[in-house]
């Protein structure tokens, strides 16, 4: 499996699951909002680190990295948000809060690694 193929296809599960929350958000003002909003930013991350990986250049990659890191962090807080609100039954949400906090770790050390890789240059 080439290199980064793990965690692209991690995302990709993520997304799914994502689509498969949103689907069954109740069909409210906010259920409506908030299924869009994670849509969205749920979906577009696995994307953004495919951009990376085709990147152009070290600094393109981290730009594009720091891009999906983006689209982790509103994922997360509108996870948060249908948790405590409590839109749909803590069952249906399971780990997912946990599936987008390790990739979030993940990536983020692979941008500190890589400055770090650039700083020593």
């Amino acid at each position: 499996m080439a290199k980064g193929n793990d965690i692209e296809d991690r995302l990709v599960n993520f997304a799914v699951r994502i689509v498969r929350l949103c689907e069954n958000m109740p069909k409210s003002r906010a259920g409506n909002h908030i299924a869009g909003q994670i849509l969205r930013s749920g979906t577009a991350l696995a994307a953004h680190y495919a951009e990376a990986r085709g990147a152009e250049s070290t600094k393109d990659f981290v730009h594009k990295l720091k891009i999906a890191q983006k689209e982790l962090n509103e994922s997360r807080i509108w996870l948060r948000i249908v948790m405590q609100s409590k839109l749909i039954s803590t069952h249906m949400i399971g780990d997912i809060l946990t599936e987008c906090d390790e990739p979030c770790r993940i990536i983020n050390a692979s941008i500190k690694t890589i400055k770090s890789r650039q700083a020593k240059k």
